[in-house]
């Protein structure tokens, strides 16, 4: 068994006798002054073991061309409809998205970007709007009517629909249950096609709804042409356009007095026509000529049309990481548009790539924040607007370059951020004008990887500030003490 005198050989720290040791006031100043550096010298290690660092590097991205990155926007039109607003997506590897739906909502919005709060449903005709097959066959110099605005609705009417402008076309609307009126051009190659159709059409309703026995609709047209300001004023873009008015449904505290109203989505034949003009006639009742109140309608591509000339796109959509363009325009697979009367100027409210950081992937966001930057933000609050003398046929486009940035913190959560640079730059266009987005990704990547110094290290750096000052105080006293005691030997020696 091993005896306590052997256990004591081993001590490092033995002891001095009390009795044997001599404090001194240089010795008491310099421990003081190291007990101050200690307790400094803890408190910057202390801090700097809470610190926590971080590395970045640039490395080669690793993502598959096949991988897509979820693209959040929010951009406000305020001269472009919703019912022909589309987002498009397209790149190079021959992707071809066209009006997506699905994942976007639009809001009808005025010139002030406010908007009633409705979400303008537009479902796009996903097939060809039949025509009659015998177009070139009907007489396109059928005689109309025209009204003038001191006429009264009795009047005879001529073969085919009623030639409306803005003197009578508040008149005709309120004064019959239900009015529909093609907005057409003459230039426009779908304006043609439905010409006879229309006339054929509006002569039957004539005939079996006339004015001075039944009148229960009415059918006209409004060359937009010649009746700029009625078009502009029911916000008609697209060629043509076919709207559906009803009495009793005017917006009364709109100062404009626009109608609510709806837009027939359906074929242009000259069958179809009477069939759907029939049941909207069908549906008011024998009575209802004069007690006539705006009704949904039960019948199938008829809804309700943008009741304001702006539109808001909000929504995500999902690219590849290739080159590619996210477009904004006026598409439609059955109208003409005037590329002059078209602006594209917006507002981007919001447009960002990936998913966006929240406080639940980190616990500190803010200590996230400044390594992830701003530019993954960089186009939103920004508005692009065009000179009133320069609006017409002006594309805006978009160059972005965007750059992945990952960061690996401390739980070892890999968070993805998307930031990007962005060029704009506005060019007249030769066809009908748009927004593009050029999306360009990079194929490098910023890896941005947080650290903290073990527990280990931390005590290792306490334990060498401890030791170490206390050594560098010892040198110090003792080299103090021995000087000290050495001048008074040499005084005593003068002495004697």
């Amino acid at each position: 068994m091993v005896s306590a005198a052997k256990i004591r050989s081993v001590d490092f720290f033995r002891k001095t006798p009390r009795d044997l040791t001599e404090a001194s006031l240089s010795g008491a100043g310099i421990s003081i002054i190291a007990a101050i550096a200690m307790t400094f010298l803890f408190g910057m290690e202390l801090r700097s073991y809470l610190t926590i660092s971080t590395s970045t590097a640039i490395i080669i991205d690793k993502s598959s061309i096949e991988d897509s990155i979820r693209v959040d926007l929010n951009i406000s039109f305020p001269f472009l409809s919703c019912e022909f607003a589309s987002l498009d997506v397209s790149d190079v590897l021959g992707t071809n998205r066209l009006n997506i739906t699905k994942t976007v909502r639009k809001y009808s919005i005025n010139r002030n970007f406010e908007t009633n709060g409705d979400e303008f449903d537009n479902e796009p005709a996903k097939y060809d709007l039949k025509h009659d097959e015998n177009d070139e066959e009907f007489d396109t110099g059928t005689v109309k009517y025209t009204l003038k605005h001191d006429e009264k609705i009795d009047v005879p009417y001529g073969e085919g629909s009623v030639m409306l402008n803005s003197h009578n076309f508040d008149k005709v609307t309120h004064e019959h249950p239900i009015v529909v009126v093609n907005f057409w051009a003459p230039w426009c190659h779908w304006s043609t096609r439905l010409k006879p159709a229309w006339e054929k059409t509006a002569k039957v309703m004539r005939q079996r709804y006339h004015p001075k026995h039944d009148g229960r609709i009415i059918v006209g047209s409004v060359d937009c042409t010649q009746e700029s300001d009625l078009c502009r004023k029911h916000h008609i873009q697209g060629y043509p356009s076919i709207r559906i008015y009803r009495k009793g449904t005017d917006v009364r505290d709109d100062p404009r007095g626009i109608h609510i109203h709806e837009t027939y989505y359906g074929d242009r034949d000259t069958d179809t026509l009477v069939m759907k003009f029939d049941n909207m006639v069908t549906s008011l009742g024998v009575d209802s000529a004069k007690h006539s109140t705006f009704r949904t309608s039960d019948y199938t591509k008829v809804k309700p049309a943008p009741p304001q000339e702006g539109c808001r796109i909000e929504g995500f959509v999902w690219v590849k990481k290739v080159p590619g363009n996210l477009i904004i325009s006026a598409t439609s697979r059955s109208h003409s548009f005037d590329a002059s009367l078209l602006n594209m100027s917006h507002v981007i409210s919001f447009f960002s790539f990936g998913s966006s950081v929240t406080p639940m992937m980190m616990s500190d966001i803010k200590r996230l924040g400044p390594y992830l930057g701003a530019g993954h933000n960089r186009l939103n609050g920004q508005a692009y607007m065009t000179r009133l003398e320069d609006r017409a046929n002006v594309t805006i486009e978009h160059y972005l370059q965007v750059v992945k940035t990952e960061v690996k913190g401390l739980s070892y959560q890999m968070i993805e951020n998307y930031e990007y640079t962005a060029h704009t730059s506005m060019i007249h266009a030769q066809n009908i004008p748009a927004a593009k987005f050029h999306l360009e990704f990079s194929p490098m990547q910023v890896l941005i990887t947080e650290n903290r110094k073990p527990f280990s290290h931390f005590i290792t750096n306490l334990c060498a500030i401890i030791g170490g000052v206390f050594t560098v105080a010892g040198i110090l006293d003792s080299i103090l003490y021995n000087t000290c005691k050495f001048a008074k030997k040499v005084e005593l020696g003068k002495n004697y």
